[in-house]
């Protein structure tokens, strides 16, 4: 996969600065710098266990920072509640899918428009069965039933019926075949090219760096080495520590 050019927005669209965040006593992340441009895709890499999901969920409400600053689109959201940042258009899609299994994918996808994206609904679903046509096929399956791919379609699927201004993809192509992992960044490529702003969060550093503008590596508690993903595939840390050369 040939990676695109670097976006010529510069207009900051995520901003965070200083972020201490954990559970407990324990702090998991530990002084995070980080910045999303609009247009851009950058990818956030690191093993399990790095902090990559307490960062998604400070970022979506779910936990409070205990020191630092969050702002999306200009305004601080540290403090706000997560229907307020879904409605302001920062759509996290989890780890894991986290589909409804008893719903019909059309349920589902109708959920993902719940809080942000109903008056726009019919547009919004066109918009995603032509992304992903399979999903279109199977309106009426239930989603516990689908394969491991296509429950990853259903998730982005939904996320973007909230019609979103920067997405987080947590994990996407965890589970998935060779085959269906291509297919999937490939999707990711193309969802940045119609606009969508992206936070990729991943372990699949090649695939990720192919298709970012920029990317943060997160270890022990803190960011370690941050650039240009072709910079950074031209690392020899990163290459020692992720890519096994």
């Amino acid at each position: 996969m040939v990676r695109r050019h670097a976006s010529l927005t510069v207009k900051s669209m995520l901003e965070v600065t200083g972020l201490h965040a954990g559970y407990d006593s324990l702090d998991v992340l530990h002084g995070v710098d980080l910045a999303v441009d609009e247009g851009q895709v950058v990818a956030l890499l690191g093993s399990n266990g790095a902090g990559k999901s307490t960062l998604n969920n400070t970022l979506s409400g779910i936990i409070r920072p205990r020191l630092g600053s969050i702002r999306f689109s200009g305004k601080d959201i540290v403090g706000t509640s997560p229907e307020y940042i879904v409605a302001s258009g920062l759509i996290h899609v989890p780890e894991g899918r986290r589909i409804f299994p008893n719903m019909s994918v059309l349920e589902n996808l109708e959920m993902g428009g719940y809080r942000r994206g109903r008056k726009c609904r019919a547009r919004n679903m066109a918009r995603v069965t032509e992304v992903f046509p399979r999903l279109a096929e199977r309106f009426s399956q239930l989603g516990g039933t689908l394969s491991g791919g296509e429950q990853q379609m259903l998730a982005i699927g939904r996320g973007m019926m909230s019609e979103p201004r920067l997405l987080i993809l947590d994990e996407p192509s965890l589970g998935l075949s060779p085959l269906l992992v291509e297919e999937m960044f490939t999707l990711i490529g193309q969802l940045n090219e119609q606009g969508l702003s992206v936070l990729l969060v991943e372990q699949n550093v090649f695939q990720s760096l192919a298709i970012a503008d920029r990317a943060y590596v997160l270890e022990n508690v803190s960011v370690t080495l941050q650039g240009a993903s072709a910079d950074l595939l031209d690392d020899a840390q990163l290459r020692r520590s992720y890519l096994g050369m």
